[in-house]
């Protein structure tokens, strides 16, 4: 298969149906914190961690981490999205990417929780769509371990409380139906700086987190480790707790 890409329709497949118990009893998943990246590092990390992957050097993994501020822009971006001028991202320390993944324009930055799943999907998962709403589930049950109630959106990917976005997700399948890219949670964001963009092109929501929904200041590193079951549960993979590990290739 080609380059396949997601980001804007989620489709309504079922994320967790079609795989064998055998198939899930005997996938793991790796899953990885590393703490802050910086965003060119991290993609390049991608890139050798699908090799690896598609070679069958490594089992699945999850890279778990968080960038500096960043505006990345997927293939379907409207620049016009992009609030700021180069001027004022720089004075602000925003760095601009154009990235391989699906979706319009979309915001990292310090105490996010960017997920960044490489696997390799079997035989009854090759649905881009389900793949998404994976996603999606994952991280709704993730939220609710942190006492908040979060659902899909008719018609929009990622994650809502209400009218507001908690999660955003972008994706990409290459060669060997092996995933990249992935979502980004807002756990501490500081969310003023999503006022440099229009979040993934919608105009018509706003967006929250973790500590805006809580009250409190929650440990990014907690939700990096339910996320990570999470992910394990929807996909059929044996749970992993997230390992600090370094980020060298």
């Amino acid at each position: 298969m080609g380059e396949a890409l997601a980001g804007t329709h989620p489709g309504t497949a079922d994320p967790v149906k079609g795989v064998s118990a055998a198939a899930a009893h005997a996938a793991g998943l790796d899953a990885r914190w590393l703490g802050r990246v910086p965003y060119a590092e991290a993609l390049e990390l991608q890139q050798h961690t699908v090799a690896q992957r598609r070679a069958r050097e490594i089992e699945d993994t999850l890279l778990l981490l968080e960038h500096p501020h960043v505006i990345t822009l997927g293939t379907s971006a409207n620049p016009d999205h992009v609030l700021l001028d180069e001027t004022d991202r720089r004075l602000l320390g925003i760095d601009v990417h154009d990235v391989g993944r699906g979706g319009d324009v979309t915001y990292h930055g310090p105490g996010q929780l960017v997920g960044y799943p490489i696997l390799a999907l079997e035989e009854g998962r090759r649905d881009l769509h389900a793949y998404v709403r994976g996603i999606e589930e994952a991280l709704i049950r993730c939220v609710a371990d942190f006492g908040v109630t979060a659902t899909r959106r008719p018609g929009r990917t990622g994650v809502w409380v209400q009218t507001d976005k908690i999660a955003a997700i972008g994706v990409r399948v290459s060669s060997g139906w092996i995933t990249s890219h992935g979502f980004a949670l807002n756990v501490n964001t500081d969310l003023s700086f999503f006022a440099a963009i229009v979040p993934c092109g919608i105009r018509d929501g706003g967006v929250t987190s973790l500590a805006l929904c809580t009250g409190r200041a929650v440990d990014l590193e907690d939700v990096a480790t339910s996320v990570a079951g999470h992910v394990a549960d929807v996909f059929g993979r044996t749970r992993s707790d997230p390992a600090k590990t370094s980020r060298k290739t």
